[in-house]
């Protein structure tokens, strides 16, 4: 891809092979504005936590530019652009702030201030779940995939909370075979860990049976099931449940999400996150 025209980067140390600058890419690149907002929320750097080490070598600019053309294009990470840090690097660091919940820390804050700014309060009372199933490549292990029958797709499956606005709340990833009843159990406990506020989820028809009764008495959450009208054939849009399918549609747009290639399922809710990063950060700098 050809990259668009060279623009300065006031954050990047000098590089002796190509001068002050970084190159932007119009679809991934950060904008001034946009690094402004992401900055403050990076993790601070080793060297600087009282243990040693030497200072980062690399701009944080480019290499959150990087992460951010993999995860919209899709590639591999070593089909990188050679303006960009070494792919390895880019990956070791992506890593490491998986390991370290970075990511995590960065999209809830870049979410409450996204909920802040549209008029609503910072924790949210209800939620809307749903489940997606992602065809797997050949990077994923045998372990963490699986068949799903409804979809007869070979992947691994999504499983989502978000805001009545269809802000990302939870994720949780596991093979494709697991039924949505079961894994809801992990993606409700993982919503009241970080929401004590919630009390109303708004689900569709796959999540019937005992999960009800154990959301209410364990997790004090009360589901509705929103089921389709009698007699309806093909799709029809029912009420709350379109907007976490729109949810979907926005982190579809990554093509690095439309396939799982991920070897650790926390590394693709990590790709989840960073999709929503980019959303939320674009609508933020607009304002």
């Amino acid at each position: 891809m050809p990259s668009s025209p060279i623009s300065l980067c006031p954050s990047c140390p000098p590089h002796p092979s190509r001068g002050h600058c970084c190159a932007m890419y119009p679809s991934s690149s950060l904008t001034d504005a946009q690094w402004a907002i992401l900055e403050p929320l990076l993790p601070p750097p080793g060297n600087t936590a009282g243990r040693g080490g030497r200072t980062e070598k690399h701009c944080r600019r480019m290499i959150l530019d990087a992460i951010f053309y993999l995860v919209r294009g899709g590639i591999a990470w070593r089909q990188l652009p050679a303006e960009y840090p070494p792919p390895m690097t880019v990956y070791a660091v992506f890593a490491r702030w998986v390991r370290g919940g970075a990511w995590q820390r960065m999209h809830d804050m870049l979410r409450d201030r996204t909920r802040t700014q549209g008029g609503r309060d910072r924790c949210p009372t209800a939620a809307v779940i749903d489940s997606q199933t992602v065809p797997a490549a050949d990077t994923v292990p045998r372990s963490s995939r699986g068949w799903d029958g409804a979809k007869r797709t070979n992947g691994r499956k999504r499983h989502i909370a978000v805001d009545v606005n269809g802000l990302l709340l939870a994720v949780v990833v596991t093979a494709a075979s697991i039924q949505d009843r079961d894994a809801a159990h992990r993606l409700l406990a993982a919503l009241r860990v970080a929401f004590s506020t919630i009390r109303l989820i708004w689900a569709d028809g796959g999540y019937p049976g005992r999960l009800l009764v154990w959301a209410e008495h364990v997790l004090a959450l009360r589901i509705q099931i929103i089921k389709r009208k009698p007699g309806s054939t093909g799709f029809h849009v029912r009420p709350h449940v379109w907007v976490v399918e729109r949810t979907f549609a926005w982190i579809s747009k990554h093509r690095r999400c439309v396939r799982d290639y991920e070897t650790r399922p926390d590394h693709h809710e990590a790709m989840v996150r960073i999709a929503m990063i980019v959303l939320m950060t674009r609508r933020l700098a607009r304002t």
